[in-house]
């Protein structure tokens, strides 16, 4: 018991003093592991191996690969095709430009695998229109904060590889399959807003329509960039692949679409992109090490049982604890990233949902939808930041519009937590398993 004060204690001192999340968790489970073994070089030795131990997986293989496809297609100039795209999909709309940033926040962000990438790319596109058809920006920059995430439910997603890996081998094909409709609940959430606000006049009427010819140019140029998605998850379904092989294939993919189709991968791009998709794995790679020692010590300490048993305690209710689990990771999401958010909460919270007979893929894609809504909000959310940077708006601007989006995006998670088959129909139909 101890030991889970001091983890908590130190992290939450750590993190309220602005130190790196990765290095608040390693920080307070070395301090936590001194009261289990006061002897401290055994205890550094046990924190090495259990980082080392961790991070040798197969599956986490999956993770610096689809980084690197990422980084190609934000170099490669991928997100415009997509944009384009996402113009012949809702441009016919009233207030088309808030609509079109949706739309293609879910295209880039399931491809690039990154909401920062997707609300970067989409939000620097798409503001400078936006503002010259008179747009409300501060509206139009919460728009793109609020879909940004979208895509990290609508696969292939690094964030449910992660649960994959922490849950103790959830598959991860049926969880990417059971990701695509809550994704686009999430986007449709936003959308709807949208549409209430075009309606009353507060957005412009002007839209963007095109000719039958140009749609077809237009979509033209973007399905090799779709293609993606398609070569990934029919290889993953039909089992040609697993997801780390699905990986690969997709940093190949990209490289030959950027580099010799599109032609805007240039030489100087991919030893950016490579650089950069470096130093997102390291920063990725330490968050799991330190993670997963902190739930090896949870686990064998007791400790987690012991937090298993508070929590049912409290109430044996599905539906209650099912409504405390959200409150309580919409709360903390706020002032953590998606990865550390996965792999603190998912030793804890998983082995309750289980009791309670909650499906692991349901509940992977349950707290991977909270997490999604908490990189959007303020004070830690990355995409806030990124977002009000693109298109010029201050972040206190952005909270007043941003409120009913989250609100029609909480109802859209609470319908996926009390309506499993949103998530579960779909490998049902598609793999003949939800699990």
């Amino acid at each position: 018991m101890l030991e889970l004060i001091i983890l908590g204690v130190v992290f939450t001192v750590l993190l309220f003093f602005g130190v790196p999340v990765s290095f608040c968790i390693g920080i307070a489970t070395l301090l936590a592991l001194f009261n289990v073994t006061p002897d401290i070089p055994t205890a550094f030795v046990i924190s090495a191996q259990r980082m080392t131990s961790s991070l040798d997986s197969f599956t986490l293989v999956a993770i610096p690969l689809f980084i690197l496809a990422g980084s190609m297609m934000n170099t490669g100039g991928i997100a415009l095709r997509l944009i384009d795209f996402a113009k012949v999909i809702v441009g016919w709309l009233p207030g088309s430009l808030a609509h079109i940033s949706c739309v293609a926040n879910a295209l880039f962000g399931a491809i690039s695998g990154s909401a920062v990438a997707s609300a970067a790319a989409v939000g620097s596109t798409l503001s400078p229109l936006q503002r010259k058809e008179k747009y409300d920006m501060p509206f139009c920059a919460a728009v793109n904060v609020a879909s940004s995430p979208c895509g990290l439910l609508i696969p292939p997603s690094g964030a449910l590889i992660v649960y994959s890996l922490i849950s103790g081998g959830t598959p991860v094909d049926v969880l990417f399959v059971a990701g695509y409709v809550p994704g686009l609940l999430m986007m449709i959430a936003v959308m709807a807003w949208v549409a209430w606000k075009a309606r009353g006049g507060f957005l412009p009427a002007t839209v963007h329509r095109y000719s039958v010819g140009e749609s077809l140019r237009i979509a033209l140029r973007a399905i090799p960039a779709l293609l993606l998605v398609v070569i990934i998850m029919g290889g993953i379904v039909a089992g040609v692949f697993t997801a780390t092989e699905a990986a690969g294939v997709a940093a190949l993919y990209t490289f030959i679409l950027g580099r010799f189709f599109y032609k805007s991968l240039t030489w100087k791009g991919l030893v950016k992109a490579t650089l950069d998709a470096s130093v997102g794995t390291a920063v990725v790679m330490l968050m799991v090490g330190v993670s997963m020692t902190m739930s090896w010590l949870l686990a064998s300490t007791g400790s987690a049982k012991m937090l298993a048993e508070a929590i049912i305690a409290f109430s044996d209710n599905p539906y209650v604890l099912m409504m405390l689990f959200n409150v309580l990771l919409l709360l903390l999401g706020t002032f953590l990233d998606i990865t550390p958010g996965l792999l603190i909460f998912t030793p804890i919270f998983l082995p309750v949902a289980m009791k309670l007979g909650i499906s692991p893929v349901h509940f992977g894609i349950i707290i991977t939808f909270n997490l999604c809504i908490g990189i959007a909000t303020p004070p830690v959310g990355s995409t806030l930041f990124v977002a009000a940077r693109v298109s010029q708006v201050s972040l206190s601007l952005l909270t007043r519009p941003l409120l009913p989006m989250f609100a029609l995006q909480i109802i859209a998670l609470f319908l996926v937590t009390y309506i499993p088959e949103l998530s579960l129909w779909l490998p049902k139909l598609i793999l003949g398993k939800a699990g």
